[in-house]
């Protein structure tokens, strides 16, 4: 009979990075929503901040092992001094070079950061509701993506030079990137919970009379429709961003120059 070898805890399963992930919001009820139960499940503690309310962001990311910020009402063009600090701060993931995931606004103020344009469509168009989403070859080779995403913007966003397109859309081409390895930015909303949405949509009606938004009834019938293969993407993603795995395989990511 074969000796059988007795895996270690450690060679069953690589230890966490014990350090937190810093989660940045923009108002004070705002929530991590699905982001920050699937980063709990995955064994990481959330270090909450709102600059908005003058709670201070680090000086280093040396005690986080990554950061997250989330969209907001406010734009990224918006002159309000804590809107300019976090985006001269986005200079601290990037010269760390630590994981950093913008979502929406968070997605936005990183674009400005790299001298990028945020803007709203010349013909007013929204992007409110449910829409399709398409990877480029990069982001073929990256992951699989599901077909309809969520989303809540008046603007998009030019791509930053030196930056990799991973998704389009329709009224927004750019709608994923990934910057210098580490740094990644998505326009559309994947962290809603069954909650996050039924408010969304309850706060957020008056703006479905803006042109391309969706009603109500059709956020809410999306999320049934849709809603399952965005959580399963979201899944893998944070596995991408705080790992560096790639979908399913979970082996160094490795794209063609």
């Amino acid at each position: 009979m074969f000796g059988l070898h007795k895996m270690t805890a450690t060679e069953q399963k690589p230890e966490r990075d014990s350090r937190p992930i810093l989660i940045v919001l923009h108002q004070e009820r705002s929530s991590p929503g699905r982001v920050g139960q699937l980063l709990a499940e995955k064994g990481y503690r959330l270090d909450i901040r709102r600059p908005v309310l003058g709670e201070p962001l680090p000086t280093t990311l040396e005690n986080h092992a990554g950061a997250v910020v989330f969209g907001g009402p406010m734009s990224a063009n918006d002159p309000d001094d804590f809107v300019k600090k976090e985006i001269g701060w986005l200079d601290i993931p990037l010269r760390e070079k630590r994981p950093y995931l913008g979502i929406c606004l968070g997605a936005q103020l990183l674009v400005r950061h790299l001298g990028g344009k945020v803007q709203p469509n010349a013909d007013g168009s929204t992007e409110i509701g449910w829409y399709p989403l398409r990877p480029t070859e990069r982001g073929r080779l990256l992951m699989h993506w599901p077909k309809m995403v969520y989303h809540f913007h008046r603007e998009g966003f030019d791509l930053p030079h030196g930056a990799e397109l991973l998704a389009e859309g329709d009224a927004y081409p750019n709608q994923a990137f990934r910057y210098d390895g580490n740094a990644w930015g998505l326009q559309f909303h994947a962290e809603l919970t069954r909650v996050m949405m039924h408010r969304w949509v309850v706060h957020g009606a008056h703006r479905f009379i803006l042109p391309n938004a969706q009603q109500g009834r059709e956020h809410l019938e999306g999320r049934m429709l849709f809603d399952a293969p965005l959580k399963a993407w979201l899944t893998e993603f944070l596995d991408i961003v705080f790992e560096g795995k790639t979908a399913k395989t979970a082996s160094p990511i490795t794209l063609p120059a």
